[in-house]
């Protein structure tokens, strides 16, 4: 699915469209895998962060999987209506999609104070350009700051606090791809079904889907 995740200061508003429990402290737009990820990709991911482990990198796991399609801005309250009407609009003409990711990456924070370990987009790239622009469009409306010009879509699977990317980079991440490209009976894929963006404001979640 598809995911766009806000967030802001303030409290929300008691008649905002449907909502979950998540609260995010920033807003940004996303994509998500699923609720539910199966066996096989948490058991590549325990795999994952014990080589990891053995190399000097304790990674923690996502609490859930996603793909930004925004940097994280601050929202005033007052903004969220009329940002949600104006990203409903832009997303409503595009379709559902599948992404997916195989080539491991890590990232890092522009405050260096988090790495990352994520998944690179292979294919797909093309359809969420285009989701970058609709959500860029609002961005500019509002005076937020807009996407990166290149961006290196990827799920992000683990994270440490500091900023590891040199040790990880160095003896780490050629062996974790390893285990990702003979895993089983092959190398391993991850399949995004992009079907729904969501944009998250505090305690509550915007749902938009995609043209079937």
């Amino acid at each position: 699915m598809l995911v766009c995740y806000s967030s802001s200061s303030e409290e929300e508003s008691e008649d905002a469209v449907p909502t979950d429990e998540n609260n995010s402290f920033s807003r940004k737009c996303q994509e998500e895998e699923d609720d539910h990820p199966e066996e096989e990709f948490m058991e590549l991911l325990e795999d994952l962060l014990s080589f990891a482990s053995a190399h000097g990198a304790v990674l923690t796991l996502q609490e859930e999987f996603h793909l930004s399609l925004s940097q994280t801005v601050v929202l005033r309250h007052h903004w969220i209506q009329p940002i949600t009407q104006s990203l409903k609009a832009g997303v409503m003409h595009c379709k559902r999609f599948l992404c997916t990711a195989g080539r491991l990456r890590v990232y890092c924070n522009a405050e260096r104070t988090r790495t990352f370990l994520g998944m690179e987009v292979c294919a797909g790239h093309a359809q969420l350009m285009d989701l970058v622009h609709e959500v860029d469009k609002t961005m500019t409306e509002f005076h937020l700051d807009t996407f990166y010009k290149d961006p290196s879509f990827h799920v992000s699977l683990a994270w440490c606090a500091g900023d590891l990317t040199g040790q990880m980079k160095e003896g780490c991440i050629q062996g974790m791809q390893s285990l990702v490209d003979n895993h089983e009976e092959g190398p391993f894929v991850l399949q995004l079904d992009c079907e729904e963006l969501r944009f998250r404001t505090g305690n509550k979640t915007f749902r938009f889907p995609l043209k079937p």
